[in-house]
């Protein structure tokens, strides 16, 4: 079981009475079959003031959740894609202004969509090529098959990309097959949640002359110290995987899903945007390393200023995702909050209806994870579970309201 953090909590600033309410809060989804189980961990100036586990990693097992349970993360990968980018970026690899073409040639003749149905479109041609910036800000005019709100998501689910990617294909193929797709619409004059950043992971493959996989881990895993993180879990590891799972229509319980057996394999595809399995701990040290301004634990992997950069809201004359984006499903509300380089940025805690610090950012992943970093009050917090959709509960929004009212400092 987690640790007693008790007098870190005190001194740090949080009421231990109030952070209770963390578990009696989210218990009741644990309790009435929504989540099968969950793990959180709270931190402050880099020191853990509480954690909890709760429930069951594997339901049909009654294998419970402990605190080297590991879970896919989804999109919780893209800002370890980004942060790649950005360590390429630094050494003079690319300019932010580069047309991906650069990388992926098939991304230099791009069509845009202009009307019609999925089977018989019209398209223009690209006024602007899509460039390494709007990859990280997602204003690419990429998309997803899974948003099922346009014709071109029609036609990337036809392509067979909605909750995965065509079996036998690897990420180079992918990008052609994504390029080959219209835009949704002129690159960088919207936002809209897209395969940007797994066009952006075969960025970093060209630029770095190595697989996904083999430079996350000589430059970012080994170096942090996260030994648990990785496109798949290994065979030697599969018992400490948690199970995936999908509310039932009818009763709203969580079902198992055969979608999590991909986790159980290397895939063919490297997913930068939502490929790896992580644990608490090792994202708790990725936290830390944006915390820390590019550094943790002597490691510096981004310069401070690069850091902040990052997360920088990035979208046209300082508008929040309200304003610029796609009225369409993301991993967070739109209201109040910006994006930066491959998070999100909160920049009107009013708007966003949470007592949180401008300057917040973070982001979450398809199975209802989400981790935030509050660079004003120092704190990181990294919640876990596997629910897909994320959009099922409003957990994120508790968690803020839950972790905001332990503050008494």
């Amino acid at each position: 079981m987690p640790a007693d953090h008790t007098a870190a909590a005190t001194a740090h600033g949080f009421d231990p009475d109030r952070l209770s309410r963390i578990e009696r809060g989210l218990q009741p989804y644990v309790d009435e079959g929504r989540i099968p189980g969950f793990q959180f961990v709270l931190a402050r100036d880099g020191d853990i003031v509480h954690e909890a586990v709760s429930g069951h990693r594997v339901l049909e097992t009654r294998a419970p959740v402990t605190p080297d349970t590991i879970w896919r993360i989804y999109s919780m990968t893209k800002p370890i894609t980004s942060v790649a980018a950005m360590m390429l970026w630094e050494e003079g690899a690319f300019e932010l202004d580069d047309p991906v073409s650069r990388f992926i040639p098939s991304f230099g003749d791009l069509q845009v969509y202009a009307r019609g149905s999925s089977k018989n479109a019209l398209t223009v041609a690209a006024t602007e090529p899509i460039r390494i910036r709007h990859l990280l800000t997602h204003t690419s005019g990429l998309t997803y098959g899974f948003h099922h709100t346009h014709p071109v998501d029609a036609m990337y689910r036809e392509a067979g990309f909605e909750w995965g990617t065509p079996r036998g294909l690897d990420l180079a193929a992918c990008c052609d097959a994504w390029a080959a797709l219209p835009l949704l619409f002129q690159p960088g004059a919207e936002w809209n949640y897209s395969v940007a950043t797994d066009v952006l992971g075969r960025v970093v493959e060209v630029a770095s002359g190595e697989t996904l996989d083999a430079f996350f881990a000589r430059r970012i895993l080994g170096p942090l110290g996260m030994a648990d993180t990785g496109f798949g879990a290994p065979e030697a590891d599969h018992g400490r995987l948690a199970a995936l799972y999908v509310p039932d229509p009818q009763t709203g319980r969580a079902t198992r899903s055969e979608m999590g057996d991909a986790a159980l394999r290397r895939p063919r595809c490297l997913s930068g945007g939502g490929g790896l399995v992580s644990t608490a701990a090792d994202y708790h040290r990725f936290a830390q390393l944006l915390l820390g301004d590019g550094a943790f634990d002597g490691v510096r992997l981004l310069g401070s200023r690069t850091a902040r950069y990052l997360r920088t809201n990035h979208l046209p004359g300082g508008a929040d995702l309200q304003a610029v984006g796609r009225p369409l499903f993301a991993e967070t509300t739109f209201a109040g909050v910006g994006f930066g380089l491959g998070v999100q940025v909160l920049l009107d805690p009013v708007a966003f209806l949470v007592p949180s610090s401008p300057g917040e950012f973070g982001w979450g992943g398809a199975a209802s994870t989400v981790f935030w970093v509050d660079p004003v009050d120092r704190i990181t917090m990294v919640f876990l579970t596997q629910l897909l959709p994320s959009s099922t509960y409003p957990l994120r929004s508790r968690l803020r309201q839950l972790v905001q009212q332990a503050l008494v400092d």
